[in-house]
């Protein structure tokens, strides 16, 4: 076995729980109070793997199959991401337009188990869910697309060579790029300003009220999946950041770094503002637009303003 695929392996095992208990963490500290143990998160899934899952009887194949193919999306998306080792285990041109509809096809699955319950809360947050998803989707691909056709790298591997290509504009663009990942990572993990995970009012819940009829095993697929989700995005994020020229234990240490501290602004970011109000989400949303666009603007006097 390769040692990148071990390392992405422990990686994809133990961060992302660690991560949600930084995020609490912090949360915590802000509140002023202690808070749990950032290994909690661990042990709230390890409790519910030994549960059994209540099914509803007006439910089908669907619902009992969603939480599988959807964790199993989430894993081969990670293939295809750059984690520690700043190599990802596929690395394969486009590998951004795959990732993108692996996960789409798990998230697919997760809106129709919403709807195959019958619920019309359920049925309400997988509508949100799929409205979100339609904008958010181009942005990434604008931005994505840019950054390849200015490197001419069709990987990942083409945010190491933002500055090499960009010039004084390579900054600017690392910094737009970060801004769109972030924010889509705020979406896709359902995160305050745009949901909240801790919400028990179904009327402005999104992800949380989609996943109400599932428990036990299920459950703790569904949340270890939103977790990997999340780390995915992070690791994107530290990939634009971490220079191309740090390699081995350090590049670690600056992946691990990166990761932490994004939680810990995640954290900072919910404890600091509320939720919005569902009419004001989409023009939150809009500016990973704006500034997905403000990418592909700057590629394009690059490529061919000189």
């Amino acid at each position: 076995v390769k040692p990148i695929v071990v390392v992405n392996i422990l990686i994809l095992l133990i961060v992302p729980f660690l991560m949600v208990g930084v995020i609490k963490k912090t949360k915590a500290f802000w509140a002023g109070r202690k808070g749990v143990s950032i290994w909690q998160p661990l042990w709230d899934f390890l409790r519910l793997m030994k549960k059994d899952s209540v099914i509803s009887e007006t439910t089908s194949w669907v619902f009992k199959f969603a939480p599988i193919v959807g964790f199993a999306s989430v894993i081969f998306a990670a293939l295809f991401v750059p984690l520690a080792s700043g190599r990802a285990v596929i690395n394969i041109p486009f590998a951004f337009v795959v990732f993108s509809y692996v996960l789409g096809f798990g998230k697919f699955f997760s809106l129709i188990a919403a709807l195959d319950t019958g619920s019309s809360f359920e049925g309400m947050g997988a509508s949100r869910e799929a409205c979100f998803s339609t904008i958010v989707e181009p942005a990434f691909f604008i931005g994505m697309a840019s950054i390849a056709a200015l490197s001419q790298n069709y990987t990942f591997d083409s945010f190491k060579l933002i500055l090499s290509n960009a010039g004084g504009y390579g900054f600017l663009i690392i910094v737009l790029a970060v801004i769109t990942l972030f924010i889509m990572l705020l979406i896709e993990g359902c995160r305050v300003p745009v949901d909240d995970p801790t919400t028990h009012l179904e009327l402005t819940m999104i992800h949380e009220v989609m996943i109400l009829d599932n428990s036990g095993v299920d459950l703790g697929m569904i949340t270890w999946g939103s977790a990997i989700k999340m780390l995915l995005f992070e690791a994107l994020i530290a990939n634009l950041i971490i220079p191309a020229s740090m390699t081995g234990w350090a590049a670690l240490l600056a992946f691990l770094a990166i990761v932490f501290i994004l939680a810990v602004i995640i954290g900072t970011v919910e404890s600091s503002m509320a939720r919005f109000r569902m009419t004001h989400v989409f023009e939150f949303i809009f500016i990973m637009s704006l500034t997905a666009l403000l990418i592909l603007a700057l590629v394009t006097y690059r490529v061919y303003g000189g």
